[in-house]
């Protein structure tokens, strides 16, 4: 995995990317559901001057993120430096198709690549990984040791069961000084940053990882004013880690799109109820890849889904069909959305239908509870949320004319052009 020998940290080599070490502590941020639109609304509204003076000094990129523009797949290509295809990661949901059962992909046990931070650690950095929802702590924390002096990862969401045995760290919630907060908030995401300071102060670490929620990007649109009071909280807290002499490298998991018309009322496509129409009841089974235990914000309604055809059924014909429908931007057989983004074969169903940004895609509206949308319904998934920033508090040199970059690339960034 490494190439690094002992008491050499020249640099580290992982899933075929070489990455330098870091002169001083690196900071990477996932800022969930954050489209390049929140941050651009903010600075110009007068409530981001640090990121203002970032953007100025630094590098301000727009970036695409991997699709489907989910949260797992993201963020485990952030850490990976690699696409879904090759770290096996995509989406929050799946079908196992030899289990029959369609199960979470959280275990480590689908990760099909190491982490940049399992490499680090085993060359003998201080790594740090703080997460909002648990849900991606165990993919997150892969392959790292947290005994004793070793790695620190744990989630904001259960902060107060954090212990040294488990997470490398314990006594979380006396250390940041603030209560527990609830899964569904803002408050969430801040626990991170407040954590992550502290950590920086007490234990320096070499890399820090900090991913946070988009329970506000589901729930409020760019320049309004809680978007602008979230992205205010954060800059106050990205201030503190510059001023500790961090690298801070910011980056997003996939934007956020309304998908609703003028009146709020949602614009979707129950896919499973079109499949029944054309091919019978239960012919097919629909997976909405954004499912995961935290749908109350977005009732499992994003802007991609795949679909499970029976053999005899040609998926070339099912998709030709699909992509007539109002809102589909594209409708792909397995094997031609392998190859457009990147995913793993063995993991995705027959067809793929990915959305226009205004419109989401269900399976049938009896499967979906809205009764938590309080707003008219904001989600992602699609390539009209791929659109990602990636602003870094130095500049950057070196990088060759006309890369294509992703968000994955932002360890690369950091570590290897950032001056």
């Amino acid at each position: 995995m490494s190439d690094t020998m002992a008491g050499d940290r020249s640099a580290v080599e992982v899933n075929g990317r070489r990455y330098a070490w870091p002169e001083r502590p690196l900071v990477v941020v996932c800022v969930d559901g954050s489209g390049p639109d929140y941050i651009e609304k903010a600075v110009a509204a007068g409530v981001m001057p640090f990121t203002a003076e970032m953007l100025e000094k630094g590098a301000d990129l727009r970036v695409l993120a991997v699709v489907p523009s989910f949260t797992n797949p993201n963020n485990i290509s952030i850490v990976t430096g690699v696409p879904p295809a090759l770290h096996g990661i995509c989406g929050n949901f799946f079908y196992d198709r030899e289990a029959d059962s369609e199960v979470m992909m959280n275990d480590p046990g689908f990760l099909r690549a190491p982490t940049i931070f399992q490499a680090f650690a085993e060359a003998g950095a201080k790594i740090a990984v703080i997460t909002a929802k648990d849900k991606l702590r165990p993919l997150l924390g892969h392959g790292l040791d947290m005994s004793p002096g070793g790695a620190v990862c744990f989630s904001a969401e259960k902060a107060d069961q954090a212990s040294p045995a488990e997470n490398g760290i314990g006594d979380v919630l006396d250390m940041v000084g603030l209560p527990l907060p609830p899964v569904y908030s803002a408050e969430l995401s801040e626990f991170i940053f407040a954590a992550g300071v502290e950590l920086m102060e007490r234990l320096r670490p070499d890399i820090m990882y900090l991913s946070s929620t988009d329970y506000v990007q589901h729930k409020h649109a760019p320049g309004t004013g809680a978007a602008n009071d979230f992205y205010r909280m954060l800059d106050g807290y990205w201030a503190r880690l510059h001023a500790q002499g961090a690298i801070i490298a910011i980056t997003a998991d996939h934007g956020m799109s309304a998908k609703h018309d003028g009146a709020g009322r949602i614009n979707v496509i129950y896919l499973q109820d079109v499949l029944d129409d054309r091919l019978g009841a239960g012919a097919a089974r629909v997976i909405l890849p954004i499912t995961d235990p935290y749908v109350v914000h977005h009732g499992a309604l994003g802007g991609f889904a795949t679909a499970y055809l029976p053999p005899s059924v040609a998926a070339a014909e099912v998709a030709r069909d699909l992509a007539s429908l109002e809102g589909v931007e594209c409708a792909l057989t397995a094997p031609e959305a392998c190859r457009r983004f990147e995913l793993p074969r063995d993991r995705l169903g027959d067809v793929v239908v990915v959305t226009e940004g205004g419109w989401a895609v269900g399976s049938s509206p009896h499967r979906h509870d809205l009764s938590g949308l309080t707003e008219p319904l904001r989600s992602h998934g699609g390539i009209a949320e791929q659109v990602v920033p990636l602003i870094v508090n130095r500049p950057l040199a070196g990088i060759e004319a006309g890369r294509r970059l992703r968000n994955f690339d932002v360890f690369d960034l950091a570590l290897n052009h950032a001056q």
